[in-house]
């Protein structure tokens, strides 16, 4: 969704007459677009605006996003060489704010006007890459214990379906052959629309009606939002993708009831077994939050147990950390630091050997490839994905970017695949 976000800025901004610099220390505008949702992001970007000080030339720095909800006028507190702060919900703001530092030195914008921001946004246009997001939805009411994101993004918000369709058009007019449909619950997208309710499921139908949409994705889904709808899509839809990014966090029904997950690890399986149901090829990714408070080594053990069943051929996983405002926050937390490493080490090495054999399935196979494009430093090599998501790397002498090719693997690592065609 920041990437989203960050390309939508860059137009904006290009509309404004500005031009994209690579070269910071030349650069008269510098927009930090910030996450909250690990401490390591925040004190990263203080790191980063330090860094930038460094360089003689005077410039604005304006930071946006989701650090910029939450800290607010304090960051003026904490680097005085800051100039704008810009919530999410304002992005459409940026190019007045920059020329009125002119009046007032120090501009701070963090309200929520999410319909006004999308209705800007849709307006502007740019070349597009083949594989195009979309946010279709923003904000969060699940209030996990350890999320910052409903008081950052705000409450959970649905976009039109009519504009939604009209940015699809405008994305595959502009070279966008798969979609990938974002939100913090994307599967929580519902609308009324003339009179009826409109849910994932049928945004994504509309969407295939598009001649020029290849390939559709959606991320990220919360368990809780899986209806029976958009499982049964997975059987029908030939252009919605076998592969879908589903967080999990634990497999500790007693960690997921205090994370305030709204689920346990049964409920989760029975999701699992409902998509497998409908499309046995389906394989599924996830997110872990490793070192929770409270969690104990049979809790560790449990998720260990959980990955072994799935098998998920793709995940995150990251050791627990402390949000500011959020309910776990002010729980204690008395498992040290070295045993969280250990305990995520150990999931990571799992998870990589699982994504490892996965992909040595594909050795000798020909698969179906979305062309995305070709490799700059090696022309000899384009990149493209799998209907599962892989990152493959195909020798060819040539290849449209955009064309669905069926390529063979010839090998392999944990994280890429190899072909020729």
């Amino acid at each position: 969704m920041n990437i989203y976000d960050s390309e939508k800025i860059i137009t904006i901004l290009e509309n404004k007459g500005l031009k994209q610099n690579e070269d910071i220390e030349n650069a008269d505008l510098i927009v930090f677009n910030t996450c909250n949702i690990r401490d390591k992001a925040a004190h990263k970007l203080y790191s980063d605006i330090g860094r930038v000080n460094k360089y003689k030339k005077e410039k604005t720095i304006a930071v946006v996003g989701c650090v910029a909800q939450a800290e607010s006028y304090e960051m003026f507190n904490k680097n005085k060489s800051i100039d704008i702060i810009l919530g999410p919900q304002s992005y459409h703001l940026l190019p007045q704010m920059i020329d009125d530092l002119k009046l007032k030195p120090k501009q701070v914008n963090t309200d929520f006007i999410i319909n006004e921001k999308f209705d800007y946004l849709a307006e502007q246009k740019r070349k597009q890459g083949i594989s195009s997001y979309l946010t279709i939805q923003e904000g969060c009411d699940k209030f996990c214990s350890f999320c910052v994101v409903p008081y950052t993004r705000g409450p959970e918000y649905s976009r039109p379906l009519q504009s939604l369709v009209d940015e699809v058009s405008s994305l595959t007019e502009n070279g966008a052959r798969e979609i990938v449909l974002l939100g913090q619950n994307v599967n929580a997208f519902n609308i009324s629309h003339n009179g009826r309710k409109i849910t994932i499921a049928d945004l994504i139908e509309e969407i295939s009606k598009n001649k020029n949409v290849k390939r559709i994705r959606y991320t990220t889904s919360h368990p809780i939002n899986m209806r029976d709808d958009l499982i049964k899509l997975h059987s029908t839809n030939d252009k919605l993708m076998p592969f879908l990014h589903l967080p999990v966090q634990s497999g500790s029904s007693k960690i997921l009831k205090k994370m305030n997950r709204k689920y346990d690890t049964d409920f989760y399986l029975k999701i699992i077994d409902k998509l497998k149901a409908v499309n046995p090829e389906i394989e599924i990714s996830s997110d872990f939050i490793i070192g929770y408070p409270g969690e104990t080594e049979s809790d560790f053990k449990q998720t260990l147990d959980l990955v072994d069943k799935i098998k998920f051929t793709q995940s995150f996983s990251f050791i627990y950390s402390s949000r500011p405002g959020t309910k776990s926050a002010l729980e204690i937390d008395k498992t040290p630091l070295h045993i969280k490493k250990e305990r995520l080490s150990i999931l990571q090495e799992k998870l990589k050997d699982i994504q490892f054999e996965f992909n040595k399935n594909f050795i000798r196979k020909n698969v179906d490839v979305l062309i995305e494009n070709q490799s700059s430093s090696n022309p000899e090599y384009f990149f493209g994905r799998t209907p599962f998501m892989q990152s493959v790397y195909i020798k060819a002498q040539k290849i449209t970017p955009g064309e669905v090719k069926t390529v063979n693997i010839l090998t392999c690592n944990h994280k890429n695949l190899y072909a020729s065609c």
